[in-house]
């Protein structure tokens, strides 16, 4: 064989096995098949007993899903314990029941003997955040799994890396847009305010101290706002925290856009959706038609849950959710 002939088969060689490697390092729907095939029913049951306990249970690990990617990709790092992400302002309002919700379902799967040491708490956390959107009312999806879990979490690491309630619809883009995530991508993924609460902390400025001319936001609804100061009032405890949709709270559905179509978005940054003219027609469509909205999200929790993923032989399969191996 001449030796050119010999290089070419091994290039082709080579690139077969970079070619396949890239392949499995992609994640994908079964990919516990073999080595865990019960892990979506023993996280939906984890899950549903943690949900009937109590409905936090919903929107704390919805919360913890989008913290734990938007810092340092899906990779469970929010998980670890201090000193860790967890000490960040931004992340010190996370309910304690998303925690709970992900080392329970842990526990479920590692009682399993099949599935000892095989599944990473990021899918588990992804699992899980299928299971709450479900049991709220939302729609069910496939969800990819082969995340590996992060060694790394810093407080550091989370600075900047989350979106602000007071944030303007280019600064959300631009947020959003670090991950591949597109405007109707995050339009989507807000809508699961539908489910979420928030500290009074978090707003009072808007019905308050909104500007030397005008106490109160112009573009909050005043009769909601008078509510809202009702519910948080100047001296109000900082642990209160009330539903950021006032309509339907327990229910994964569309009336967070219909909220917004009334000037009833909780946050600048999300009454900013409706008020922007740039974003205000997927609004419209998401508050008219459920569906569209429900395919929405699931197009962008899925892209969600890619992002930053650890794939094929980097990080680890944590055996304690709460810390590296």
């Amino acid at each position: 064989m001449g030796k050119n002939n010999a290089q070419t088969i091994f290039s082709i060689f080579a690139l077969l096995l970079l070619l396949s490697s890239c392949v499995s390092a992609q994640l994908r729907t079964g990919f516990y098949q073999r080595s865990c095939p019960n892990v979506e029913n023993i996280v939906r049951n984890a899950v549903r007993q943690k949900f009937q306990q109590t409905f936090v249970t919903a929107p704390a690990t919805l919360r913890l899903f989008f913290h734990d990617c938007f810092v340092r990709g899906c990779d469970a790092s929010i998980m670890i314990a201090s000193p860790s992400e967890r000490d960040h302002p931004d992340d010190m309002s996370l309910a304690g029941d998303g925690f709970d919700t992900v080392i329970k379902a842990k526990q479920a799967v590692e009682r399993d003997p099949n599935c000892r040491n095989k599944v990473s708490c990021a899918d588990i956390l992804a699992l899980a955040t299928r299971e709450v959107v479900v049991l709220t009312g939302g729609p069910s999806y496939p969800v990819e799994l082969g995340r590996r879990d992060g060694r790394l979490s810093s407080q550091a690491s989370v600075q900047n890396q989350l979106p602000q309630p007071g944030f303007n619809l280019n600064q959300l883009n631009s947020m959003f847009s670090r991950h591949g995530l597109s405007q109707t991508d995050m339009i989507a993924l807000s809508g699961a305010h539908t489910i979420g609460f928030a500290h009074c902390g978090k707003f009072s400025k808007r019905i308050y101290n909104f500007s030397p001319r005008t106490r109160i936001d112009p573009s909050i609804n005043s009769r909601y706002a008078l509510q809202l100061r009702q519910m948080c009032p100047i001296r109000v405890d900082p642990r209160i925290a009330i539903n950021m949709d006032p309509v339907s709270p327990r229910t994964f559905d569309n009336a967070y856009f219909k909220n917004l179509q009334q000037g009833m978005g909780l946050f600048t940054s999300d009454q900013v959706l409706f008020t922007d003219q740039r974003s205000r027609s997927t609004v419209n469509t998401f508050a008219n038609s459920e569906g569209a909205f429900r395919q929405a999200f699931i197009s962008a929790i899925t892209k969600l849950g890619r992002v930053g993923v650890l794939t094929g032989n980097a990080g680890e399969i944590r055996r304690d959710c709460s810390r590296v191996n």
